[in-house]
């Protein structure tokens, strides 16, 4: 029997590596200016070129900034019983697992301004209202929050994003008709935790020029550096602008919270979405974002400014007034903040105008 003879490769059939390096040169090539392409197409905006007003019109009709904030405190009282139950499980969630604000550290501060065994009040004393403001600041910034374990600061990080979460899926259930629970919820929610965390990290990326700035600031203002009143002025207007940097990126990093909720959605797939979405609109979703966040500081002070008088007046100071209103108020800023960029969301997808 006759021995098989492997056949072998002529020189025209073996295809030469110089060949094969240029063709995967080539088809890397192609699919970058694909992407390239696409992505103009998507955002028709150039950098350092200007682009004249006809050419990036793009609709977006809103409401007010009053009558807007009135429609998400209508979309909150309609259901009011559920976001109440959502706001008493937040909040046990997080005094039991993080914690209260320092008593103690508030009474020894309220202590220094007031003055013990005083009373607090305007009418008695002006100079109490600067006091109280002064708390106030404190109470805002976290000065007087006792340091937090790493473990408690997983875990409150994990609550802030569960009740993130929980409170878009409700909005979601709720506008598309749905009868749910705070349960249905707390349960289902969490899918998209992972993603959340991702988006999450882009956007402390995002917020890095801003949080330098303020950095190297307080550390040049420790040291004298900044004496002179124009120097000074120089420093704030760089902080504004690398604020304005930061609030520039991180305006379709927060519709991205959202879009990455749906079911299936990847999170860089989130972002890109959610950088179509406010081409052209960026600006005016900017300014509701600037609404949202100074709106928020008017509430704090109308509910904490009279209770720290409150607390001031009262013979002993075993009761944490102030510190329980503090945990209240920031559950109530997770809901309140989560609502109200959902609401925008959905005004700007409901808009299907193209890209300008």
């Amino acid at each position: 029997m006759a021995a098989k003879t492997t056949k072998k490769p002529t020189k025209a059939n073996q295809k030469p590596e110089g060949n094969q390096a240029v063709l995967w040169v080539k088809h890397v090539t192609k699919a970058a200016k694909k992407r390239k392409d696409t992505f103009l197409e998507r955002r028709p905006h150039r950098s350092f070129r200007r682009t004249r007003r006809r050419d990036y019109a793009r609709s977006f009709e809103l409401p007010g900034y009053w009558a807007f904030t009135y429609e998400v405190w209508q979309m909150l009282r309609a259901h009011y019983r559920l976001w109440l139950a959502f706001l008493i499980v937040y909040t046990i969630l997080v005094g039991v697992s993080v914690g209260l604000m320092s008593q103690e550290n508030y009474m020894t501060l309220s202590d220094v301004f007031f003055g013990r065994d005083e009373s607090t009040g305007v009418l008695n004393d002006l100079g109490a209202l600067t006091s109280a403001l002064t708390l106030f600041a404190s109470t805002i910034a976290g000065s007087l929050t006792h340091q937090l374990g790493d473990t408690q600061q997983l875990v409150g990080a994990f609550i802030v994003l569960m009740g993130w979460l929980t409170v878009v899926w409700l909005h979601r259930q709720l506008m598309a008709g749905h009868k749910v629970r705070l349960r249905d919820g707390i349960y289902t929610a969490g899918a998209p935790i992972a993603a959340v965390v991702v988006i999450t990290a882009v956007m402390i990326v995002q917020a890095l020029p801003i949080a330098l700035g303020l950095i190297a600031y307080n550390v040049a203002a420790s040291n004298g550096i900044f004496t002179d009143g124009v120097e000074a002025m120089v420093v704030w207007a760089g902080l504004l602008l690398l604020g304005l940097l930061s609030l520039y990126w991180l305006t379709s990093s927060f519709i991205a919270l959202i879009i990455v909720t749906l079911p299936g959605m990847y999170p860089l797939v989130a972002l890109k979405t959610a950088g179509d979405v406010v081409v052209g609109r960026r600006l005016r979703v900017m300014l509701r974002l600037a609404w949202l966040i100074v709106g928020i500081f008017p509430a704090w002070a109308i509910i904490l400014i009279p209770l720290i008088f409150l607390q001031g007046s009262l013979p002993f100071d075993w009761l944490p007034i102030v510190p329980i209103a503090a945990l209240i108020m920031s559950s109530a800023t997770v809901l309140w903040v989560a609502s109200y960029i959902y609401l925008l969301y959905r005004k700007l997808i409901d808009d299907e105008a193209p890209p300008a």
